[in-house]
C-alpha cells in the first residue's frame, strides 16, 4: 500500500519536477509540458490544468523582488537608464525562466494532492481498487 502525501509534500515533489506521487519519475517531458505520467510510478498526469496561474505567480513573485531592488538602487546611486536597463531587464528574464518551470509544477503538485480537475477520478479509482484488494484478502 502506498503512503498518503501530505500538500506540502505533492507540491514540494512538484516544484523539484518530480512525481508528486512517488517523488522518483520526472514530471515534465519537456520545458513546460507535463509528461503524461510517470515513468517510475505510472501515475497519470494528462488531467492538470496548471493553464496560466503559475506565469501569473512568476510575475508576481519576480515584480515583487526586482521592483523594489530597482527602485533602492535609483533612490541611493541614480544609475543611468541604459545601466538600469541592462541589470533589470536580463534579471527580470531570467528569474521568471527559472522559476516558471518549478512553480508549474508546484501547482500539478497541488492538483494532484487536493484531488482537481480529473485527479479526482484517478484517485477514485485508486482508492476503490484499494478496497478491493482488502475485501479478496
Amino acid at each position: 500500500m502506498t503512503e498518503t502525501v501530505s500538500l506540502s509534500k505533492a507540491m514540494w515533489r512538484g516544484f523539484t519536477m518530480k512525481c508528486p506521487n512517488c517523488g522518483r519519475g520526472h514530471l515534465f517531458g519537456r520545458f513546460l509540458k507535463v509528461a503524461d505520467h510517470c515513468e517510475a510510478c505510472g501515475e497519470d498526469f494528462t488531467p492538470q490544468r496548471a493553464d496560466d496561474f503559475p506565469a501569473y505567480l512568476v510575475i508576481v513573485v519576480v515584480g515583487h523582488v526586482v521592483v523594489p531592488a530597482l527602485l533602492w538602487l535609483e533612490m541611493n546611486y541614480a544609475p543611468p537608464a541604459w545601466l538600469q536597463l541592462a541589470i533589470w531587464l536580463p534579471v527580470t528574464l531570467f528569474s521568471a525562466l527559472a522559476l516558471l518551470q518549478p512553480t508549474k509544477g508546484a501547482i500539478v503538485g497541488l492538483q494532484w494532492q487536493l484531488g482537481m480537475e480529473g485527479f479526482a477520478a484517478t484517485r477514485r479509482a485508486v482508492a476503490q481498487a484499494r478496497v478491493g484488494r482488502t475485501r479478496e484478502a
